[in-house]
């Protein structure tokens, strides 16, 4: 039995119909040389008999009366009711097709009386690929850690022959005996929880204080502030049922040669793109803002090398930059914001922003639930992470993996939410959105006009 954190917790506190609560990638291959038009099929029977499923891929959420919510493990999956096959129909051979199929499986929640995931081997693409689309509930880890576990089931070369399915691997497991474990974790516990308090309180006082001052205006830009955002842009409003999807992507090589000209980190140069692209957007949608673009950002609250399972992230509000129609300016202003960020997530420690997030995520969730988010104001206009995957090209028995496109979920108030991952060197940008919507792909399109803007903008200024 494994009890829930308080962050665990709420994803399903804050799961509806509308707003289910988990994440999920899609995964594009090419199939290996000389391989049979079955490779996919034969792949999707492996699966199936893949049964030996590890934690926490064989637990369950169990809520009782007068205990905290638990995972409980069982002993025998069904993997018909986990592991899926399709073929995509004769003549819906584009990208847009598979799309609109892969955000189709997005939009249902997953069944809470069974493990909650899926893997779908979606068959009959064009030029020898198929995808597969894994979809797992966001209280079983965050982004960075989904993206690890998916990294450690494939190999790095083309001859290897294993594959090895991500729920039969052992994640965060730990050694030694059962009772001297249960010492050490009890001490462990022990001690967290005298200083974790007292690092908590001090760190929220902290946090409390930088926000009362920008309130008052007594600093500038030193904290974004929540629900100050516009409510009335087409980006924010009451969640409902239904999804769509849409990417965009960008070489690695021609974001580093940007980010050496100017000193600036792969963020500063993602939310410069993204910042021209969703004002252009909003002006299609006949919106004109004034006021900087604020997003939700997530940060990783886990020590370097620390590789537990569950969440551990935080997230904040990030002011973009003021309106320009210069991208040089503006990576410069969102550099300063993004500076400033840093600053302040270094200076409170990892308890205060986690305390802080549920704090303000409840406040949005409320809301939600009330069915106010048309009225009050969001915490922000979207949410943007940045998932960093791996360096070299993925294989799984010979099939090079060619994208990895993250797809993720909806916080409460925000109908589109942006996740960047990094993989073989390329940068895409993975984008998520209710149906209602409109001209989504529009929007991954000037995602990638921006970066060309960008590039042609920092050019003009080291001339």
């Amino acid at each position: 039995m494994s009890k829930l954190s308080l962050l665990d917790l709420g994803f399903f506190i804050a799961e509806t119909e509308a707003s289910p609560k988990h994440v999920a990638g899609l995964l594009i291959f090419k199939r290996p040389p000389k391989s049979t038009p079955a490779f996919a099929k034969n792949l999707f029977k492996e699966y199936l008999a893949a049964s030996d499923v590890k934690p926490p891929f064989n637990r369950v959420i169990q809520f009782t009366m007068g205990s905290w919510p638990y995972w409980q493990p069982i002993e025998k999956l069904d993997m018909s009711q986990h592991v899926f096959f399709h073929t995509m129909p004769k003549g819906a051979n584009d990208r847009a097709a598979l799309y609109a199929f892969v955000s189709q499986l997005h939009t249902p929640m997953l069944d809470r009386s069974r493990p909650l995931w899926e893997v779908h081997v979606i068959d009959g693409l064009p030029d020898g690929k198929f995808a597969l689309y894994q979809k797992m509930h966001h209280a079983y880890a965050d982004g960075v850690t989904m993206a690890r576990w998916t990294a450690e089931c494939y190999s790095t070369s083309p001859t290897d022959m294993d594959q090895v399915p991500v729920w039969t691997q052992k994640h965060g497991g730990h050694g030694g005996s059962r009772s001297a474990r249960a010492k050490q974790e009890l001490l462990q516990m022990t001690w967290k929880e005298v200083t974790g308090n007292t690092r908590r309180f001090l760190g929220i006082g902290r946090l409390a204080a930088m926000l009362l001052l920008e309130s008052v205006k007594l600093t500038k830009n030193a904290i974004a502030l929540p629900f100050v955002s516009s409510a009335k842009t087409p980006l924010t409003g009451q969640v409902t049922s239904g999804r769509q999807f849409a990417t965009a992507g960008v070489s690695m090589e021609r974001v580093n040669a940007i980010r050496t000209r100017t000193r600036s980190t792969l963020n500063h140069i993602a939310l410069t793109c993204l910042d021209g692209a969703l004002r252009r957007y909003l002006q299609d949608q006949g919106v004109e803002l004034r006021r900087p673009i604020t997003i939700q950002m997530p940060v990783n609250l886990r020590k370097e090398g620390e590789k537990t399972a569950g969440n551990k992230i935080g997230i904040i509000q990030v002011e973009l930059s003021p309106p320009t129609d210069d991208p040089y300016v503006r990576l410069r202003n969102i550099g300063y914001s993004l500076r400033n960020v840093r600053t302040m997530v270094d200076s409170v420690a990892p308890e205060a922003i986690e305390s802080y997030t549920i704090i303000t995520g409840l406040v949005a969730q409320i809301a939600e639930t009330l069915k106010l988010s048309n009225k009050m104001p969001p915490m922000g206009n979207t949410l943007v992470s940045n998932v960093p995957g791996p360096k070299e090209h993925l294989y799984i028995k010979g099939a090079r993996m060619e994208e990895m496109h993250p797809i993720s979920t909806l916080p409460p108030s925000n109908l589109l939410n942006i996740t960047l991952f990094s993989y073989a060197g390329d940068l895409f940008f993975g984008l998520i959105a209710t149906d209602e919507l409109p001209n989504l792909e529009r929007l991954g399109v000037y995602v990638e006009e921006a970066f060309g803007e960008l590039e042609a903008s920092v050019r003009d200024a080291h001339m």
